[in-house]
Formats: C-alpha cells, structure tokens, sequence
C-alpha cells in the first residue's frame, strides 16, 4: 500500500503519477520497469517518489488493487441490474473487462502481469475477497445474488460457486489477453463454460 503522504496528495497529483506508472508497466514488464522513467512522466523528484511508496513494487500492487477493486464495484452495480443473476452479471462484467481494456497501453499493462504471473499477483486479479480489504465488497455480491434458481443446498455451497466462477472468469480473461483474442471468440469461449456450469455436467438419471 502507499504511504500515507501519497493520499495527501491533491488528487490530480495522485492521477499524474498513476499514469505515469501506467505508461511505464504497458511498455514493460514490473521487473524490467524504472522509476527514473515513472518520476520523469510524472514530474517529481526521485526522493519525493519514495515519500510516496517503498518501490515500483508497492505502485505495482497498488494499481492492480485499484483495478481489481473498480472490477468489484463493477459486478455490483451489475448484479444489481441483472436483478441478482450470477450468471448474467458475470457475463456482463467479463465483457466490461475485455472491451474496456482493449486499448494499447491497457492490452500491454495486462498482457504483461498474465505472462509473469506468481502467487501474489494472482491472489490480487482474482480478486482474493478473503482479504479484509475486499471483505465488504464480498459480502455484498453474496447478498445481491438471487439463489430461488439455483440448484444450492446451503450458503457454503453459494460461496463455492462464487469462487468456481471467478476462477473461470480469471482463466478466460487471461486467455483473451495472452491468445489475442478477438472479444466475439473470448465471449463465446467464456459463456460455453459457463453454460456448462449452469446446466451441470452429470445425467439426472445417474445421480
């Protein structure tokens, strides 16, 4: 997280050294990326940079965490439109998410986090609702969805559908970015396998 004297920061001096961070991590990857050029675009001092974080890294993070956080609102205000269909809402928030980020410099600031992916930054694109920064967002999905058309026994079962359906999601998003695909064939591949959950995949009769 950023220091507390970032949040000090009049908001369109935050908004500069955001862009400027979002420039530098489109043209490459977090580990070949440098502050000198983040500080150039945005116009401060080395020093005033690590008033504001502990490194490139901790920007990094930040940003994912920004984006992920907009992406949960985003499903939100979706479920709530969708009148608490989970199905629909994800569809809804998957196109957002391909359609919204199909810019250059987005595809490319993507594009490199799913090519060199570990362990925390896949906890942070996945949306890791766990986190208690994330808790109330969480709860609020699992509140809006509608379940009287879902086949559940019990709200652990709704929990584990949730997380079934953001790996999904997860998957398929990384796959439009790495595969380069177009948004009609990363929407088909997507709904497919969300049909498949939706319709189950044993025989009623061998149940």
């Amino acid at each position: 997280m950023p220091k507390q004297t970032f949040f000090h920061l009049p908001e369109d001096k935050q908004g500069t050294l955001i862009q400027a961070a979002k420039k530098e991590f489109s043209r490459v990857p977090l580990h070949e990326s440098l502050i000198s050029n983040i500080i150039k675009d945005a116009g401060i001092p080395r020093g005033s940079f690590y008033q504001y974080f502990e490194g490139k890294e901790d920007l990094y993070y930040f940003l994912l965490n920004q984006i992920s956080e907009k992406n949960n609102d985003r499903f939100i205000a979706s479920l709530k439109e969708n009148n608490g269909d989970v199905f629909e809402s994800f569809i809804d928030s998957f196109q957002f998410m391909i359609q919204n980020h199909r810019n250059q410099e987005h595809k490319n600031f993507f594009k490199h986090a799913f090519l060199n992916m570990n362990y925390k930054l896949e906890n942070i694109l996945a949306s890791n609702m766990y986190q208690e920064n994330r808790k109330s967002q969480y709860l609020t999905m699992i509140s809006l969805i509608n379940t009287e058309n879902l086949n559940l026994k019990d709200e652990r079962e709704l929990h584990h559908l949730f997380q079934i359906m953001i790996s999904v999601t997860f998957q398929n998003v990384i796959q439009a970015f790495v595969r380069d695909l177009t948004d009609e064939e990363a929407l088909k591949n997507y709904v497919e396998q969300l049909e498949l959950l939706k319709r189950g995949l044993y025989k009623e009769e061998n149940l």
